[in-house]
C-alpha cells in the first residue's frame, strides 16, 4: 500500500470533503466550541499531520502502533497504510461504538482494515492489555485522558518509542489539558519533546536509549 493508492485516496478524499465543512465552522469566530456536538464532527489530525505520522512510521520501522482515539477513522487511515509498510499492526482504542463502526468500514474500504485490531472501551483500562514494546502512539482522545493514558502507555515504549499528542494549541478550551500533559512527558525519565506548530499543535516525545 502506499499514500497514491486508489483506494486509499478515495477515501481520504472523502474524510477532506467533511473536513473542509467542519473546518469552517470550528475556525468560525461566531462558533461557540462548548455548544457544539463534538461527537459528530470529525476533528480530524489533518493531512499536514497525517502525512508526517505515516513518514515517521515509516521511517522508525514501527510495527506496534498504538492510536488513542479512533473516532471517525481518519487517523488510523494513515497509521494502517504505514503499517502495511513495515509490517506492523495498529492497536486503536476508542469508547464510541459507532465511530469506530465507522472507522472499520472506511479501512475495508481502503483495504486497510486488517492491519487494525479495534479495541472498545475505557483505553486507560484496556491498555493494561496492551502487547510491547510500542513503536508509535498518537494521542487523540479526551484532553482529560493523555496523563492517564501516558502513565499506562510509557512504560511499554521500546527504544526510540514515540509518543505524537495531537491538540496542543488548537482548540483554546484545550490549553490546559495541553500544557499539564506536555509538563508531564516532560518529566518523565529518559523522554525527550518538542511541541511543533502543524495542524492543532503536536507534541512529539521519543523515548531515549536508542539501539
Amino acid at each position: 500500500m502506499a499514500l497514491d493508492d486508489p483506494a486509499f485516496t478515495a477515501v481520504l478524499a472523502e474524510y477532506t470533503t467533511r473536513l473542509i465543512e467542519e473546518d469552517k465552522l470550528l475556525h468560525d469566530p461566531g462558533t461557540v466550541i462548548a455548544e457544539l456536538d463534538v461527537d459528530s464532527l470529525l476533528i480530524p489530525v489533518g493531512e499536514e499531520v497525517g502525512r508526517l505520522m505515516h513518514a515517521m512510521v515509516v521511517g522508525l520501522k514501527a510495527r506496534t502502533i498504538v492510536e488513542l482515539g479512533t473516532s471517525y477513522g481518519y487517523s488510523t487511515l494513515f497509521l494502517a497504510d504505514a503499517a502495511a509498510a513495515t509490517g506492523g499492526r495498529v492497536y486503536s482504542y476508542d469508547v464510541a461504538a459507532n465511530k469506530q463502526a465507522h472507522a472499520r468500514a472506511q479501512l475495508e474500504r481502503a483495504g486497510l482494515a486488517g492491519l487494525v485490531d479495534f479495541r472498545l472501551g475505557d483505553a486507560v483500562a484496556l491498555l493494561d492489555s496492551q502487547p510491547g514494546p510500542v513503536d508509535f502512539v498518537l494521542m487523540d482522545l479526551w484532553k482529560d485522558l493523555y496523563i492517564p493514558c501516558l502513565h499506562k502507555v510509557a512504560p511499554l515504549l521500546g527504544p526510540s518509542g514515540t509518543i505524537l499528542a495531537d491538540n496542543m494549541i488548537f482548540p483554546p478550551n484545550s490549553r490546559p489539558d495541553a500544557d499539564a500533559y506536555r509538563a508531564a512527558v516532560r518529566a518523565m525519565p529518559g523522554m525527550q519533546a518538542s511541541l511543533l506548530p502543524i495542524g492543532n499543535g503536536i507534541d512529539i516525545a521519543v523515548k531515549q536509549g536508542f539501539v
